[in-house]
C-alpha cells in the first residue's frame, strides 16, 4: 500500500501543477486523521497494561472474533534508504537515454516498485526474510558497481569537472556511444529499484516488528525509525558534496560497498523469523 501510494502520487506528479499536487496531498493525512479516531489501542499494548477486557474488545473490533488473541498482527512498512541516491537522477538517465517523455521516469520506477513489493509480500512467508534479503542485497551490489561503471565511462576523464552533472556527456565520445551508455544506467536503475523493493525496501521494517521484545518494542521501535530518517537526512543533503569527492562513479561505488556489508551482515548477524511467534523470537535472542 505504500509503494502503491507513492505510485499515485507520481501520476498525479505527471498531470498536475505543483500547487494542486500540494493540496491533493492534503487530502489522505486528513482521512487518515479522521478514521484513526476510531481506532482501538493494540491488543497486545492493553494486555501490557493488564487490560484484558478492553484487549478483547479490541480483537473483536480488528478481527471479528476473539480467537488467537496470542499473536495479534504487527504492521510492516517500507524503508527508506539509499535509494534516494538513485532516484535523485531518474529523470536526468531518462532524458540521455532519448527516452520519449523523460517526466515518465518516477512513474516507470514508481511501477516497478509496485510490482516487486507485491513480488516479495507473494513469496516473503514462504521464501523466508533472510534469502530475500541476500538476494536484494546482492542485486544492489551489481547494479550500484554498473551505476559507477557508467559514471567512470561518461566522466571518469582527467579533464572532467568532478561537479556533478550528468546531463553533459564526455564530449569525445560519439553521440549513439553515449545513449548506449546511458542505457545501461537507465538498466541499473531499474535493476537496483527491483532489488531494492524486492528485500531492503519493506523487509526491515517487517524485521522490526517483529525481533523487538515487548517490554521495549515502542523505544527500540522509535529510536529505529529515527536513526532511518536521520540517514535519509544526511544521505539526502550530502550525497551531492560526496560525490563531488569521490567523483559520481566512487560514490556510487561506495554504496556498491555498503550493499556488500548488507548482504555479509544478514548471513552472520539476521535471524530467520518466518513462521515463528513474538515469543519464539524473543526466546531465540535470549538463548533459550
Amino acid at each position: 500500500m505504500v509503494v502503491v501510494g507513492i505510485l499515485l502520487a507520481y501520476l498525479a506528479g505527471w498531470v498536475l501543477e505543483w500547487r494542486w499536487l500540494a493540496v491533493l496531498g492534503c487530502v489522505p493525512p486528513s482521512l487518515m486523521l479522521l478514521l484513526m479516531c476510531f481506532m482501538p489501542e493494540t491488543p497486545r499494548f492493553l494486555l501490557t497494561q493488564h487490560r484484558r477486557q478492553e484487549a478483547m474488545a479490541a480483537l473483536r473490533f480488528l478481527w471479528g472474533s476473539e480467537q488467537g488473541w496470542e499473536d495479534p498482527p504487527i504492521g510492516a512498512e517500507q524503508q527508506l534508504s539509499g535509494v534516494n541516491a538513485v532516484m535523485f537522477y531518474a529523470e536526468t538517465i531518462f532524458e540521455e537515454a532519448k527516452f520519449k517523455d523523460s517526466s515518465l521516469a518516477s512513474v516507470v520506477v514508481g511501477v516497478i516498485q509496485v510490482l516487486f513489493t507485491a513480488v516479495a509480500a507473494l513469496i516473503m512467508d514462504r521464501a523466508g526474510r533472510r534469502l530475500l534479503l541476500v538476494l536484494s542485497g546482492v542485486v544492489m551490489v551489481f547494479s550500484t558497481s554498473a551505476f559507477g561503471a557508467y559514471f567512470k565511462l561518461t566522466q571518469g576523464g582527467p579533464g572532467n569537472s568532478s561537479h556533478v552533472a550528468i546531463s553533459a556527456p564526455v564530449s569525445a565520445q560519439p553521440v549513439d556511444a553515449s545513449v548506449g551508455l546511458a542505457w545501461l544506467a537507465v538498466g541499473s536503475m531499474c535493476l537496483f529499484i527491483a532489488g531494492f523493493a524486492v528485500g531492503w525496501g519493506p523487509i526491515p521494517w517487517l524485521l522490526m516488528s517483529e525481533i523487538f521484545p515487548l517490554h521495549v518494542k515502542g523505544v527500540a521501535t522509535g529510536i529505529c525509525v529515527l536513526t532511518n530518517w536521520l540517514m535519509a537526512f544526511l544521505v539526502t543533503k550530502e550525497f551531492s558534496s560526496l560525490m563531488e569527492v569521490l567523483r559520481p562513479y566512487g560514490a556510487f561505488w561506495l554504496a556498491s560497498a555498503f550493499c556488500i556489508f548488507s548482504v555479509l551482515f544478514t548471513l552472520f548477524c539476521v535471524p530467520e523469523t518466518k513462521g515463528k511467534t513474538l515469543e519464539q523470537i524473543t526466546a531465540h535472542f535470549e538463548g533459550r
